[in-house]
């Protein structure tokens, strides 16, 4: 029975609030236009009462007053916009528009009595009773938000509600905290915050915690989710308070930088999942303005591999810089069709300036033949090389296509850049080509040396090479694989729990990279400043905490998602490094330094290239190997011994 009369009260509730809550926006007006009157009407007996001292219902003074107020209450009101405001979101910017409309009725009364001297109607009436309306009004709205919307959500929701802890008690947070009401599967239990004087206090009767023991604190209240309310922190301070959640098992949401907030108010709405970037991420420098648009402001750009995870980024900003044609090259179809389509539509919105011409090229840089026809026709002033074979176990599985990709592709649009006079070439290498024990970095190692070579020949063209690690968000990360792992509820596979790797995001980089390649002098090798490595495992297990989740191993057999090692990959290292010799001087930029490494003799690297070629167009795995330990003789690849070369 108990439950029966439950579900009828429950019902009886709905029925009425999704009849009420159903109702047209001038329906709802009315209704309440309605209510102000009556509660109009009787702030006029109240005030009387308080100024009388005696209980009376009709007179001709209360008459009278009771005509004057509701003639001059609904003009104020709807001249100020007072019911133009939804129940729901009101907050103190509707309660100082109806005190506000309040003061004019008062002022508008007051003047009306003193001057009229109506027999039976106090003067002070016209302050009293605009004073005792403004408090109905407050107290009928603030009801009818709590009944209509947050009674009843908590009413009706049904299972187990989320409870939530706000990590900063600031505007955003109290901001957030407001939004909660409107959220019945979340209940605040407290608020937490680096700021020593709130600990103890309580904002709206939640209780603002010392930033001090987090485990502890979450495990107390029994914690289900924390949710970040820090936008106007710096990166860096975001990417600290985001780490003290590494290792606690809570679910952790955060709202975007206030840069990123459309409108800078705060809601649920706004927050999103953490992400990797909040734990490695570092604040930008400001980049040199003079540097980004020396190689590409009215210039003729041309990106190869145009579609891929740092070419689409460099073609994003280097359409910002007002190139006067940039030219997409890419070798896949639909990656091609996705950056032309973005630049276009970018360009029609007016992000791009107009004058900017793209253009697609639907082409593979391995092919003499076609290069050739790309130099001919664009005769660009800058070039960034992005194309390359990057997946280190592909590649090395896919020897002659690799190679013929990554070197000789590279080799053709360097001596078409030199040969058609281009001003800057810029190859995008990577940290592999260091010391490299797989095909891929090999392969890039040879792309540097054949740069060097050629500007160590006096050409005109500025030709230099931008060296760094991993990139967030790119197709070979491990991130998105981990995340998609943690969603399918496990195992997070790894390929050795030692594994250590630079991270960069992917704009930081491409931006650098913009940057690295104006200062070229001729034969420059320029290393991005990656941060510190992460230790890949370390990553894994905080991602894991991070969903609110616990790693299960032997210490916690009963945990949410196993993290297994499934053995290194063919031609995978676990360190990363991004110099070969000992020396790197700085540049104007304090996140690019540039390397002093050796150079090989163009005449006798030519002949070794040439030798690759023929071993690589005869599809001979074994010679193109060997030619390949010859060129760089610190490749440490598994697939031929030293021995079997010489």
């Amino acid at each position: 029975m108990k439950n029966l009369g439950r579900n009828v009260e429950l019902w009886l509730v709905r029925f009425f609030v999704d009849h009420l809550l159903e109702l047209n926006r001038v329906k709802k007006i009315a209704l309440l236009v309605i209510l102000d009157a009556m509660l109009c009407v009787a702030s006029v007996w109240i005030a009387f009462s308080l100024r009388l001292g005696i209980w009376d219902l009709w007179s001709d003074g209360i008459a009278t007053a009771m005509f004057a107020s509701l003639g001059v209450w609904l003009p104020i009101f709807v001249s100020r916009g007072v019911y133009r405001s939804v129940i729901r979101f009101i907050g103190s910017r509707t309660m100082i528009s109806i005190a506000v409309s309040c003061f004019l009725m008062a002022l508008v009364l007051s003047a009306f009595y003193v001057a009229a001297a109506i027999p039976g109607v106090p003067r002070t009436v016209g302050v009293l009773q605009p004073m005792v309306f403004f408090a109905l009004l407050v107290i009928s709205r603030l009801f009818a938000r709590y009944v209509l919307f947050d009674l009843v959500n908590q009413r009706t929701f049904e299972g187990r509600p989320n409870k939530v802890l706000i990590f900063g008690a600031g505007s955003a947070g109290r901001q957030l905290a407001m939004s909660l009401t409107h959220e019945p599967g979340m209940v605040l239990r407290g608020y937490v915050d680096d700021d020593a004087r709130l600990a103890g206090q309580h904002l709206d009767g939640v209780k603002v915690h010392r930033n001090q023991d987090l485990a502890e604190l979450v495990a107390r209240l029994e914690i289900d989710t924390v949710l970040l309310a820090v936008p106007g922190v710096s990166r860096t301070e975001r990417t600290r308070i985001v780490r003290q959640f590494a290792q606690v098992p809570v679910h952790v949401l955060t709202l975007p930088a206030i840069g990123d907030l459309v409108d800078g108010s705060v809601s649920t709405e706004n927050l999103r999942e953490i992400e990797i970037t909040d734990l490695l991420g570092r604040d930008p420098v400001p980049p040199n303005h003079l540097l980004l648009h020396r190689t590409v402001t009215e210039r003729v750009v041309m990106i190869t591999g145009a579609g891929g995870s740092i070419g689409s980024e460099l073609c994003r900003q280097i359409a910002l810089l007002k190139p006067s044609k940039i030219i997409l090259v890419e070798m896949t179809e639909h990656a091609l069709y996705l950056i032309e389509s973005e630049l276009r539509e970018a360009r029609d919105n007016g992000d791009i300036d107009s004058s900017t011409e793209i253009f697609a090229e639907l082409a593979n840089i391995s092919d003499r033949s076609t290069v050739d026809r790309l130099f001919s026709r664009w005769r660009p002033d800058t070039v960034y090389h992005a194309a390359a074979y990057k997946h280190v176990p592909l590649v090395e599985e896919n020897v002659i296509a690799g190679l013929l990709n990554n070197i000789m592709g590279t080799l053709r649009c360097a001596l078409e850049a030199n040969r058609t006079g281009v001003a800057h070439f810029i190859l995008v290498s990577t940290d592999k080509a260091v010391r490299p024990t797989n095909v891929m970095g090999a392969s890039k190692r040879v792309c540097e040396l054949v740069l060097q070579g050629l500007s160590a020949e006096k050409s005109e063209t500025r030709f230099a090479m931008v060296r760094f690690g991993n990139v967030l968000g790119s197709s070979g990360s491990v991130v998105p694989r981990f995340q998609r792992q943690i969603r399918e509820g496990g195992p997070v596979t790894l390929t050795h729990r030692d594994v250590t790797r630079y991270f960069m995001t992917i704009p930081e980089a491409a931006q650098l990279v913009i940057q690295a390649g104006a200062m070229a002098e001729g034969g420059d090798v320029f290393l991005l400043d990656m941060g510190k490595p992460i230790r890949i495992y370390d990553m894994a297990r905080t991602m894991v905490h991070l969903s609110g989740l616990t790693v299960r191993d032997e210490n916690n057999p009963d945990g949410d998602i196993e993290i297994c090692e499934v053995g290194l990959r063919k031609g995978e290292k676990l360190y990363e490094e991004l110099l070969i010799g000992a020396t790197s001087l700085p540049t104007p930029h304090p996140r690019i330094m540039r390397a002093l490494e050796k150079r090989l003799n163009w005449d006798s690297l030519i002949v070794q290239l040439d030798a690759l070629e023929l071993a690589l167009n005869q599809g001979d795995r074994q010679k193109s190997l060997e030619v390949l330990f010859e060129l760089v003789p610190e490749y440490s690849g598994p697939h031929i011994g030293r021995a079997e070369v010489a």
